[in-house]
């Protein structure tokens, strides 16, 4: 092709992404995510899923039949501080129309997220897929894979559900990760880490009786084929809720009615919230006086 027809087919690449970027309005997020309690809660390797409000986002959400749109990488202090005083990155994310970037926990304050957790993860296998993905930072997204772009403006194609796995791999090849967990999945198979595995049935698995004529052979899929939702309905990784983490106790939450109606002792929010908080001691219940 001719510099012309590139230059034009740049323009509308980047027209279509923008497009494809735009958010919806009146998103209100449920459980808002505080970046300093992520950052306490998060480790290296983690995942972090966020409910996008994006046109994209929402054509991802219809295809995969999740609330997850999007899914970062954490690597905690693996990048350096910015020389401009301003908030480190800590997550690795691919987004459409632009590149494999770092960005600050900050950036998804205000969208509903949940975090994945590779269970047993050794320590070796999580400087490796940390190194994997600080090495992709600047991979950039080819603006001329038109038709890359282009299937995401039909969200609701008339395909059966077993379908639609396939065409969000439909267009897409290396570099062009319009799903950032495609090169997240990439990182985990690497070290041969499964995320969903595909099982295929020993011959004989049908009628056998022994233990050793029942076993399955696990085949990792093409990295292509994964979505934010599968490292939520993994097996093999962990949810991990921040609320959770630093101690939770019912009795501590500050309802609307009033406290005589309550009959529940309350405590500043704050109070709530601070990590250090320690549990109580549960209140004796009348059967313990029996």
């Amino acid at each position: 092709m001719s510099d012309d027809a590139d230059t034009w087919l740049d323009r509308l690449g980047k027209y279509l992404a923008a497009r494809l970027r735009e958010e919806s309005s009146g998103y209100q997020p449920y459980t808002p995510s505080d970046p300093e309690t992520l950052r306490r809660a998060l480790q290296p390797g983690d995942i972090l899923l966020v409910e996008g409000n994006q046109r994209i986002s929402n054509a991802i959400k219809y295809l995969t039949q999740s609330t997850w749109s999007h899914s970062a990488f954490y690597v905690g202090d693996a990048l350096p501080e910015p020389e401009d005083g301003s908030e480190r990155p800590r997550l690795i994310e691919v987004n459409l129309g632009e590149s494999c970037v770092a960005v600050p926990l900050s950036k998804y304050q205000t969208y509903n997220t949940r975090i994945c957790r590779a269970s047993g993860l050794h320590p070796e296998d999580r400087k490796r897929v940390v190194a994997f993905m600080a090495g992709k930072i600047g991979l950039k997204y080819d603006l001329k894979n038109i038709i890359d772009m282009l299937r995401w403006f039909f969200p609701t194609p008339p395909v059966p559900v077993r379908w639609r796995r396939r065409m969000i791999a439909f267009g897409s090849g290396d570099p062009t990760r319009a799903i950032c967990s495609s090169l997240i999945a990439e990182a985990f198979g690497e070290i041969r880490y499964p995320i969903l595995p595909e099982v295929t049935q020993a011959p004989g698995r049908a009628s056998a009786q022994s233990a050793y004529s029942r076993r399955e052979i696990l085949h990792i899929r093409h990295h292509s084929l994964y979505t934010p939702r599968d490292f939520d309905l993994s097996p093999y990784f962990e949810i991990v809720k921040p609320t959770l983490e630093y101690g939770f106790d019912y009795k501590r939450l500050v309802w609307g009615e009033s406290t005589a109606d309550a009959h529940v002792e309350t405590v500043p929010d704050a109070a709530v919230d601070a990590p250090e908080a320690k549990v109580p001691e549960q209140r004796r219940s009348h059967a313990d006086d029996r």
